[in-house]
This record gives C-alpha cells, structure tokens and sequence, in this order.
C-alpha cells in the first residue's frame, strides 16, 4: 500500500517515491451514489484532492449490491473520506450546506431538482462561493429526455450501442459499465477545465455529463460513416472491416486467439511468419482492398491453415515478428497479466464491506502516468461514516454537538 500523498514509480512499484499529486489541497465534496459520479470522485481523489463523500445513515447503496454490482462501491470510492448525514433532517442538511461550503469541487449525480429541495444545488452554493466548480451526472443534458430514469443499459439501448454491439436482431450491451464510468471521466474533464479557467477569472461555473450524450458521442464514429457513405453502419458481428485479417481464430484443441494483419507489410509478414508463400504471391490478396473484396473465402482459408496451431504457438511467433494478436481472456485472469504486475498497474485495497471485509485485494489503477509515475492508493474504499468525527470536528463542530448530531440520528 502507498503512504498517503505519493504515487507508485512505473517501474518499481513496490518502492513508493515522494512526488506531489496534481490536485493536493483541493477539497471536493461529493453527493454521489452507483458509478458516474463515484467515478468522477475517484478520478479527483487519485490525482490528489480531498474527496469527501457524502452517504445516507445506512449507506450508499452499492455497498450492499450482489452479482454484477458487487466490485462497485470498492472499485470507485477509493482514496475518499465517508461523512454519514440524513440530508432529510434539518441539522444533517445544514452539516451538507456547510461542507459544501468549505469545497472547491461539488460532484452531484440525483435527479434534476432533488439538490435544490436541501439548499445544495449550484444556484444555492454558488451564491456563498463564487469559486464553487459544480459538476452534475445526469442521465440527459436539459432538453426533452431530461425527466427520464436513466440508466447505462437504457441510454445503450436507445443510443445505437447495443445496437452496434450485438448480433443483427440480437441488441446487447457492453459487457461492462461504459457509459456510466466515462460519463464520469467526461465529468473529471470538465471540472479540470472549469479549474483552469478559474485560474483566470477567478469565477466557478457549473458542468454537466450526461450518460446519453456519452453514448452518442461513442457511437459518433458510425453516424459520421453513415454521413459520408449513405451506408448504415452494421453490428459490429457483422460489420465491413476495414482490414481483411482482423479476427478471432478458434485453433488446437479449441483454444482461440485475436490475430490482424493491418496493412500490405503486415501481410507480407504475415505469410512468412506462418509459411503462407502462396497466398503471399496470389495476386487477388495483393493489396488490403483486395483482402477485404476476399475476406469471404481468405477468412475460411486461414482457419482451416492455423487450425492445427496451437494458441501459445501463435502468440509466440506473433510476438517474435511483432504482428497484433491478443490472447482471450476473462477479467479474472488480469491479476496474474506479467505486465499489469510489471508495471504496477495494480494496486492492494482493504475491502470495507461484505463477506470478505477487511481482507486486502487488488484493484486495477488509472491507465495513465503523470511524470512517468502511476496514480496510487492512498486511502481504502472507507467505511461508511469513517470520517464523521473528524469532519464535522473541521466544520467546527464541537464533541457535545456531535454527540447531539448523533442522539437525532442527524449524522451517522
């Protein structure tokens, strides 16, 4: 585990080295709950900043979720401190009032309007603090659908994505939360934005995300083909590639694996890397364009060539002439990928809820480095209401007044 206020060094990650976070001394407060804005939060914490989230008495409710939802709440909420308040209690809101009042950062992802019932939306907290940069995840931007419940498999249905991902007729979402945890991301951009500007003129602004104009923009590459073709974009199962080898290839024993030959040189590669001499001089594979006007009958007849292969033989030669292939992997086989362990890409966290409470695991890092160091841990997934005490204790709250706090059931 890191010490608090370091990062990990790329390529010693076991040997944390001094070096200051980006967002240090930043305060954010944050009103969130599920994944769009915990990850925003998330985003704000591992690059520094004092992230304060804000949980009902009996907690956010990802702590508790089953199946698919079980790794939410430890996944986001890294690197923050718990506040447990019962915003529906007059002195619980006035402790929120007053911790949104001590922040640069407010992150928000309720329904339009449900801040505004407690004081706490951008209009209320901007009039205290001119600096306040607010950040709201919506499902939709204001316009027509902004009424509507929103949720990462809604706006993929309604967005094209499923569409895109699926078979024909077989609509299907990705196979993880895309819209939720980039509506997120697109909301950390924002808010980074907003503060250089502040830098400027002093002033905060409000930023809004949305997990419906996300999706578009991810399907924003096929509207623009359909634009300029005429063309509807296929599912990609069935979609026109522009690259002939580009595929999965089912091999020995039945294992399979990715393999791509993206350009003419690649090709040539290709064929002599695999002994493929005739089909390396057939002049209807000559060019990438004439591959794909063959992929029909090129596809079956490379199948039926690297059948007999094994997968780790063909990574191996790939590997050796440096052509694109990727092993298929489950997400549970990360954990023991010799790069992510190499490079640090993983990091150890204490489990704060659950069956397995208190027992260390490991979480995946933020896929970038700054000055050539990763973003660590620095805090675990906390508790709920780990920080209570000490936060309100910085409010000005006295130890009588907590204990009063307590005895109303106005914090937790």
């Amino acid at each position: 585990m890191t010490t608090p206020g370091t990062i990990h060094q790329v390529n010693t990650p076991s040997s944390p080295t001094t070096h200051p976070l980006p967002l240090s001394g930043l305060r954010v407060v944050e009103f969130t709950h599920m994944v769009m804005g915990p990850t925003c939060g998330m985003v704000l914490a591992d690059m520094g900043a004092d992230v304060v989230k804000v949980e009902p008495i009996e907690g956010d409710r990802t702590r508790h979720l089953l199946g698919a939802g079980t790794g939410f709440f430890p996944m986001f909420n890294r690197n923050k401190k718990s506040i447990a308040l019962d915003l529906h209690h007059s002195k619980g809101a006035d402790v929120a009032r007053k911790l949104a009042a001590s922040a640069d950062i407010v992150l928000e992802n309720f329904k339009p309007g449900t801040m505004g019932k407690y004081g706490l939306d951008y209009a209320a907290l901007s009039k205290v603090n001119k600096r306040l940069i607010y950040v709201s995840h919506k499902g939709f931007l204001p316009g027509p659908y902004e009424h509507r419940t929103a949720l990462d498999e809604v706006v993929q249905m309604m967005g094209g994505l499923a569409y895109m991902t699926g078979r024909p007729g077989d609509p299907l979402r990705a196979g993880t939360s895309v819209n939720d945890i980039m509506g997120g991301l697109f909301g950390a951009i924002g808010a980074l934005g907003a503060l250089v500007q502040r830098g400027i003129t002093g002033k905060g602004q409000e930023v809004q995300s949305a997990l419906f104009e996300n999706n578009v923009f991810l399907v924003g590459q096929h509207m623009l083909q359909y634009a300029m073709t005429g063309i509807p974009a296929a599912p990609m199962p069935a979609r026109i590639s522009p690259w002939a080898v580009y595929d999965v290839f089912t091999v020995k024993d039945g294992e399979q694996i990715f393999l791509a030959a993206v350009s003419d040189a690649q090709w040539l590669t290709f064929c002599d890397a695999l002994g493929l001499d005739d089909l390396k001089l057939d002049p209807r594979y000559a060019s990438n364009n004439d591959r794909v006007r063959e992929r029909a009958t090129l596809l079956p007849l490379l199948q039926s060539r690297l059948a007999s292969r094994s997968a780790a033989e063909l990574a191996a030669l790939f590997e050796t002439h440096r052509l694109p292939f990727a092993p298929i992997r489950k997400p549970e086989e990360l954990f023991d990928d010799e790069h992510l362990l190499a490079t640090g890409g993983l990091a150890d966290i204490t489990l704060p809820d659950g069956a397995r409470a208190g027992q260390t695991v490991q979480a995946t890092l933020f896929p970038f480095t700054m000055d050539g160091q990763r973003l660590g841990v620095c805090l675990n997934p906390p508790r709920l209401g780990e920080h209570t005490t000490q936060l309100l204790a910085e409010l000005g709250y006295n130890d009588a007044a907590i204990t009063q706090l307590r005895a109303n059931h106005a914090v937790g």
